[in-house]
């Protein structure tokens, strides 16, 4: 058995890390981004990045405090393929969380895409409950650099912060 040990810390994403988060997306969804944290500079959103000892990012997701009052809603959440299911993820929504807590905020709100098991059973083990179930719809950057629709459903989860 091999042990790991991650010393993460976490702290807002900034423009230079998005050169080290290819991981997460394609440069188009790293531009998408990009346009977040100019909305984080007008206090709309944060964004998290989860780090490890070279400071470089592992995890990254925003909260949107715009899309519904008195709610955070995390979005955009994602974990480096190599380190999901190492706790990562629980750290970054715990963060997250507490960002929430910190507006005076009591509630927390996210989208899980219908299929994605894994991420929905971390949302559940924390604490978030379905509440609702609605169409999604991104834009996705193919290997060529063309455009395509991705259409979904996905189910919303809620979380009291009391």
């Amino acid at each position: 058995m091999i042990t790991l040990t991650l010393g993460l810390t976490v702290r807002d994403l900034v423009h230079a890390d998005l050169a080290a988060c290819g991981w997460a997306g394609s440069a188009r969804h790293l531009a998408v981004v990009g346009e977040q944290l100019e909305r984080r500079r007008l206090g709309e959103v944060d964004y998290l990045a989860v780090c490890a000892r070279a400071d470089v990012p592992i995890a990254k997701g925003g909260v949107d405090y715009r899309a519904k009052d008195g709610v955070g809603t995390l979005w955009q959440l994602a974990v480096h393929p190599a380190l999901q299911s190492c706790g990562v993820g629980t750290v970054l929504v715990e963060a997250a969380e507490q960002r929430i807590r910190d507006r005076g905020l009591r509630q927390a709100e996210l989208g899980v895409e219908d299929g994605n098991d894994r991420a929905r059973a971390l949302y559940e083990r924390l604490g978030y409950r379905a509440y609702d179930r609605r169409p999604d719809a991104w834009d996705v950057q193919a290997p060529d650099g063309t455009l395509r629709r991705h259409e979904t459903m996905c189910t919303m989860m809620r979380k009291d912060l009391a």
